[in-house]
């Protein structure tokens, strides 16, 4: 039964009556110019807006929020500036429990009820061959009598408050039932008063679906007038019309063209016809991939000016004055949006070029005035992660120091680049090479570490999943079909690195969230990161970039290092792996050594 409230006030003392305590899960859902809230198996609804309820509930039980996704639900709270400590999302729960991308309500709730996700109704579907009996009932039931979720409250806002408080003891349900899931995931080796590492995932996977709302809305710092002068300098001064952009495109072009025997005409574009002309130079090569090419740099001056002009082509068609013009606004903010995992290992991703930005245009990236960045990034972090996922207690040791390769090279007698790129090899599924002999010496240095990697191998070849250290699902392809040799091998390999690189990036997300709940600590304040504000910027792999206020940059760093001691405590607890960040103050980001 659902009671209504007048106004978030309300809303803290039903809640107070509920015995709603910090940290109890509390579920929100908008709806019309009302609330949705539910907790302990009760619902209500709210005539006041989300922002507006969770704000002033927030300030007074500090719950844990509840809501189906935080793109459907955090955006109008971001966008209000609402603070929220802390949030458990359940579309990046499923994900984390059942692999992929696909996280719609209604698939959502599909696969938690055991029902077939292919058979999801859609507003507008027209399906001769489904039971219409099913779909009758109360329409005011989010449920349909065979159990999938009506179209028409998935797919579209909800019209009341009463719907929202429906709509918000469902996620609750749903919140239940992936924490008693998750609960079930137990680690002899980590110390039984911790909480499950599944429920601290879940927790930090669902704070970096928030971050990356907030991260769309702060922006990156950018020197507007900087960054088109670095695109002059690549693709030439920004075109009046489609004829100057011709004329620009033809100069760039015949740059590397002037230098081919005869004036040869060349598609640069064409991967085939560029194959063939480096023939034609005497450069045999399988592909024209830029990384091939760089260690003939210097042999012909042809090719030379094709690998600067691969550079300029790219910043010119991908970061050029278009880039320039869609994603910066007004305010100098470079935008993008983000998501908190990929549907495969699980890194986060983003929009507007924001994870590929040219080394070049990194310059343009600048703090505002009276600001500065913080950078930290993780120093050898997959391989510190492996010895933390693996148990391996002699790479553990080996990650005492700040250079864990050092040490492997004493053990494995060899030089320390050897060491590590046999390391690097072992994760990426190598198994010869110029390393080899010290590949071969991992097995007898660390046994566990590498029967661990073997051990996704096999699985992955043989089409079963993997699971990362933080219980994230990641399904293989190809499954339940006759495999060529090569798929079963590529399938290999990702399972080899997915469970070291899904388990880095479950790291590095809990470090942000760890961090993004100190910056709240030390400002009292979050938002869009303007002036006087400290605010996480950019999460790029394994580094995370802060703005902040000059002043604050020595008090920044320290909470950079703390946040990511307090992390390791947790993520890799018993462990005795120890992680570092390289942590530096930079007036813009390409200072970055």
């Amino acid at each position: 039964m659902t009671h209504r409230l007048d106004g978030a006030e309300a809303a803290v003392g039903a809640l107070l009556g509920a015995g709603v305590t910090r940290g109890t899960p509390v579920a929100v859902a908008a709806g019309g110019a009302g609330s949705g809230i539910a907790a302990g198996g009760r619902c209500w609804a709210v005539t006041a807006p989300p922002a507006e309820v969770v704000r002033r509930v927030g300030s007074a039980l500090s719950p844990r929020w509840v809501w189906w996704s935080a793109r459907r639900t955090a955006r109008p709270l971001v966008a209000a500036g609402v603070t929220v400590p802390a949030c458990w999302d359940v579309a990046a729960v499923h994900r984390l429990l059942h692999g992929g991308s696909s996280d719609a309500p209604a698939q959502v709730w599909a696969v938690a009820r055991g029902l077939d996700p292919q058979r999801v109704p859609r507003s507008g579907q027209l399906d001769l061959l489904r039971d219409t009996d099913a779909e009758e009932g109360d329409a005011g039931d989010p449920v349909r009598p065979d159990g999938y979720l009506r179209p028409d409250w998935a797919d579209e806002p909800l019209r009341t408050p009463e719907q929202a408080a429906a709509w918000a003891a469902l996620a609750l349900e749903l919140q239940g039932e992936q924490a008693e899931a998750l609960a079930s995931a137990t680690d002899p080796r980590r110390p039984p008063a911790q909480p499950p590492l599944a429920v601290l995932t879940a927790w930090s996977e669902s704070a970096a679906e928030l971050l990356a709302l907030e991260l769309a809305a702060t922006g990156l710092p950018v020197d507007v007038a900087a960054a088109a002068a670095l695109i002059a300098g690549h693709a030439g001064p920004r075109p009046v019309d489609e004829a100057a952009a011709l004329a620009s495109r033809q100069a760039r072009d015949a740059v590397v063209r002037d230098l081919l025997p005869d004036g040869e005409q060349v598609d640069l574009r064409n991967p085939a016809q560029v194959r063939a002309m480096l023939a034609r130079l005497g450069f045999d090569v399988p592909d024209t991939r830029s990384w091939r090419l760089e260690p003939f740099r210097g042999a012909h001056p042809a090719l030379d000016a094709l690998l600067t002009w691969r550079r300029s082509e790219r910043i010119a068609t991908t970061y050029g004055y278009g880039w320039l013009d869609r994603h910066v606004g007004p305010d100098g903010r470079l935008r993008g949006e983000w998501r908190g995992c990929d549907g495969a290992a699980g890194r986060m991703t983003a929009s507007a070029g924001l994870h590929n930005l040219p080394a070049d245009l990194r310059s343009a990236v600048v703090a505002e005035p009276g600001h500065v960045f913080v950078r930290a990034d993780l120093g050898q972090v997959e391989p510190r992660v492996l010895a933390a996922v693996s148990g391996d207690e002699g790479l553990a040791r080996a990650t005492a120091g700040a250079d864990l390769y050092s040490p492997v090279a004493e053990q494995l007698r060899c030089d320390r680049p050897s060491a590590k790129v046999a390391v690097l090899a072992a994760m990426y599924g190598q198994t010869s090479g110029t390393a080899g002999e010290a590949l071969r010496g991992l097995d007898r240095a660390y046994p566990s570490a590498m029967a661990y990697l073997r051990s996704a191998e096999e699985r992955g070849r043989a089409g079963k999943d993997v699971r990362t250290y933080g219980g994230r699902r990641v399904p293989m392809w190809g499954v339940g079909a006759a495999v060529e040799p090569a798929v079963a091998a590529a399938r290999g390999r990702f399972a080899r690195n997915a469970v070291v690189q899904g388990a880095a990036a479950e790291l590095f997300k809990m470090w942000a969230a760890t961090v993004r709940a100190g910056l709240t600590g030390l400002t009292g304040a979050r938002g869009a990161g303007g002036a006087g504000q400290r605010a996480i910027v950019l999460c790029l792999h394994d580094e995370l970039l802060l703005h902040v206020p000059e002043v604050s940059a020595e008090d920044t760093a320290t909470l950079l290092h703390d946040a990511l001691d307090r992390t390791a405590a947790r993520w890799a607890a018993g462990s005795g792996v120890r992680f570092v960040a390289d942590v530096s103050v930079l007036p813009r980001w390409s200072d970055a050594k």
